[in-house]
């Protein structure tokens, strides 16, 4: 700065002469100023334009990259196989979709630039509307489209041309009958709109020999002839989709069919069970030995071997809870399959020892009376046909309890 300085003391030096005024003086000095500060602004001021440029362009990439940061932390983790995969929407029968008009509906009818032929109509016992102008005119049976064209016409008798509009204005109440594996099958009555799936768990929800992936819909015409449609409840479940979407009408039909024989490997009764379409509980029954006592035991859908023992809450100082049996019928083979826990492996986390319960499986505890019960079913030659047939010989082997729980000539059971 100070050679600057030098410089242009240099330049204006020639220009003094000798006994300057001090005026001329003070003017030279000023003007020496003024050039040095044009010269070290013009030095000085590039270098910070590139100072302010650098800081700029620096802090507009930090904002760009937090930025990006951020927006990046709100995107959700979607697994990949699922990002292109769009939901199987439920596609019933055209059919189903056409709603037939009956007694106690209700419709509402505009006429445009004739407000008094305007109105909500009932239906009545007979099928017919009480319309202005026209009187009694029958509907039942027809579709929304069918009974607008059909009171277009009647009106057109009293209207040139006239332009109609009817739409549903209240559903009438109605009743279905639900048969198959449901807990409580029967007649169920309708709202406005109800909904197979509402249906299903008003009814206590599906049996454990449901078979979801074709629930049967049958809907009765008026010429007498019906139609079908099957709903798959299972796929959707499976896949994470959304459940069918079916409304029923009144004298609608539902069957829920039985699992049969042969699909049970491709059908997860576990994933059923723990869904809201499966009934809330399930019932095993239970012999212990330590306690000499036969009894049933509830317990929510979906609970596993560990729930039961839980429950249970057999004694650790007289029970053996390292050797359990669990009776279950095959419907396959028509037997029954005895499986012996154990549960302190289960509780340690063994999951092979840790198995999903179903209706009426049988846990027994006690040593000797699992030899006594595997004796007695290797006795049986002949499969059970059903169900029903191994429970009725369950319940005839736990008829007589002092032979089971009582050793011969002791009075009281010896635990095991």
């Amino acid at each position: 700065m100070h050679n600057a300085a030098g410089g242009i003391k240099s330049q204006i030096q020639p220009f003094r002469e000798k006994g300057e005024s001090p005026k001329l003086k003070i003017w030279r000095h000023l003007t020496a100023g003024c050039l040095f500060g044009l010269h070290a602004g013009a030095t000085i001021l590039p270098g910070a334009l590139l100072l302010s440029i650098d800081a700029e362009n620096a802090l507009a990439a930090t904002k760009s990259s937090l930025q990006n940061s951020i927006a990046q932390s709100q995107i959700p983790i979607v697994p990949f196989e699922l990002q292109n995969t769009p939901p199987q929407r439920f596609r019933p029968n055209p059919q189903f979709r056409i709603y037939r008009l009956g007694p106690q509906d209700s419709i509402g009818v505009v006429v445009p630039r004739f407000p008094e032929l305007n109105g909500t109509f009932a239906i009545d016992g007979e099928g017919n509307v009480l319309l202005p102008l026209v009187g009694k005119l029958r509907i039942a049976g027809f579709t929304l489209d069918e009974a607008q064209e059909r009171i277009r016409a009647a009106y057109n008798r009293f209207v040139v041309n006239p332009q109609v509009t009817v739409a549903l204005a209240a559903a009438r109440a109605g009743q279905i009958t639900l048969t198959g594996e449901v807990v409580r099958p029967g007649f169920y009555g309708l709202g406005a709109f109800t909904r197979l799936v509402t249906v299903l768990v008003a009814a206590g929800g599906t049996t454990t020999q449901a078979d979801l992936r074709s629930v049967l819909v049958r809907r009765f015409l008026t010429d007498g002839s019906y139609i079908e449609q099957k709903v798959d409840f299972f796929t959707p479940l499976l896949a994470g989709d959304p459940l069918p979407d079916l409304v029923l009408q009144d004298g609608d039909a539902v069957i829920v069919p039985k699992l049969e024989v042969g699909n049970l490997a491709t059908y997860d009764r576990q994933l059923v069970a723990r869904s809201t379409l499966a009934q809330p509980n399930i019932t095993i029954r239970v012999l212990s030995y330590d306690r000499s006592t036969i009894a049933n035991l509830s317990l929510r859908n979906g609970s596993t071997f560990i729930d039961a023992v839980t429950a249970i809450a057999p004694s650790l100082q007289t029970a053996d809870i390292g050797n359990i049996g669990l009776l279950r019928f095959d419907p396959e083979r028509g037997r029954v399959i005895m499986r012996e826990l154990n549960a302190r492996r289960a509780i340690l986390g063994d999951a092979s020892q840790n198995v999903p319960l179903r209706e009426n499986d049988t846990i027994v505890i006690g040593r000797n009376l699992l030899t006594r019960i595997r004796f007695a079913l290797t006795t049986i030659t002949q499969p059970f046909q059903d169900i029903l047939q191994f429970l009725f010989f369950f319940r005839s082997f736990t008829q007589g309890t002092q032979n089971i729980f009582l050793g011969p000539g002791s009075g009281t059971g010896n635990p095991q």
